[in-house]
């Protein structure tokens, strides 16, 4: 294996210092333009890379912020992650994923993993965390933004739409579509989305004198929601939901598929069908979803405020709990009100 090129022989390679050689490579450093040429002609030639991470520890700053997921199957993470990695670029760090499972202990030993990067910040999407991970983070001055969460642990920002929210205009729209029996789909009780989501809905139903029909757990998961779907509608015509709210647009899509091609059901004839999401299958002709959008550049853009204010000007941040509502996408996947069809 061929040994790694120094600074030092760069240096002497383009005939100066070795500190010129770790200006030109240290952003916003004052050089000269004729030292920056032959620095890089000389690194180029010796095929040197500095070494950012080492440099930045010297500093004191990594410039990396940990991005800490749970699962990446719902349509929703990749496109979000993606434009939260960009955003996070543009302002001068650099990005590290650590996927984790849903459970304490494999999330706290994963955030331990995290703060031995020495990170500036993180970034938690559709993950938990304990209150003592939480303190532990704290304690080393690394700030935490949850994305798409949000939890009672003081001094932590979170980032959410509106869930409570979103589950009132679903309600309220099945309601006004005239149906009578309405079913719930509910994500991982352990999710404060899945929580406000359920919470809203049923209490925008009880306003309107109803309570919800039936109801079975998706956990957010395809197969799970799959089953849901099959336990809820074998029931004959009667017995079985006319409207069903799907606390997310990937178990939504399962359910789909199980009521048309399973068992033989129509959308919306037979029964209507509304998820939470917004993404971009939902506007497929296949599914043609009915759905609350959460908006993900807004989520994005104000996660990313909160963690430079918090990295940036740590004694003047205060922690904030962010909602962001959103629009309900009426598609061909429900009963549309009358009201909204003389719209």
């Amino acid at each position: 294996m061929a040994e790694k090129v120094t600074s030092l022989q760069v240096a002497e390679r383009a005939g100066v210092s070795q500190s010129a050689v770790s200006r030109v490579f240290t952003p916003g450093a004052s050089v000269s333009s004729k030292t920056a040429d032959k620095v890089r002609k000389a690194a180029s030639e010796l095929g040197y890379r500095p070494n950012v991470l080492a440099r930045a520890m010297v500093k004191g700053k990594s410039r990396i912020i940990g991005l800490v997921v749970a699962y990446l199957e719902n349509f929703f993470y990749p496109e979000t992650l993606e434009k939260l990695s960009n955003a996070l670029q543009e302002q001068g760090y650099h990005v590290l994923v650590f996927m984790t499972k849903q459970t304490a202990q494999n999330i706290d030993d994963v955030m331990e993993e995290i703060l031995d990067y020495q990170v500036d910040g993180i970034v938690m999407a559709s993950v938990a965390m304990s209150s003592d991970i939480a303190s532990r983070c704290q304690q080393a001055g690394v700030p935490i933004v949850l994305f798409n969460r949000s939890q009672d642990i003081d001094g932590i920002t979170s980032v959410t739409s509106d869930n409570y929210a979103g589950g009132r205009k679903i309600a309220q729209f099945l309601v006004e579509g005239e149906h009578e029996r309405i079913a719930y789909i509910a994500g991982w009780d352990g999710a404060s989305t899945q929580r406000d989501r359920e919470a809203g809905f049923r209490a925008a139903l009880q306003e309107m004198g109803r309570e919800i029909f039936a109801r079975e757990e998706g956990n957010f998961q395809t197969e799970t929601a799959r089953a849901a779907a099959r336990k809820m509608f074998s029931a004959a015509a009667e017995a079985r939901p006319d409207a069903v709210f799907v606390a997310n647009d990937h178990m939504a899509f399962a359910v789909m598929d199980v009521l048309r091609h399973e068992l033989g059901l129509r959308v919306p004839e037979d029964v209507s069908v509304v998820g939470y999401d917004d993404v971009p299958p939902s506007s497929w002709p296949s599914y043609n979803l009915t759905t609350m959008r959460q908006r993900a550049n807004a989520m994005v853009e104000e996660t990313v405020d909160a963690l430079m204010s918090h990295i940036q000007s740590p004694e003047e941040a205060r922690p904030r709990r962010v909602a962001i509502d959103g629009p309900l996408v009426v598609r061909g996947s429900a009963r549309v009100p009358n009201e909204q069809k003389k719209a």
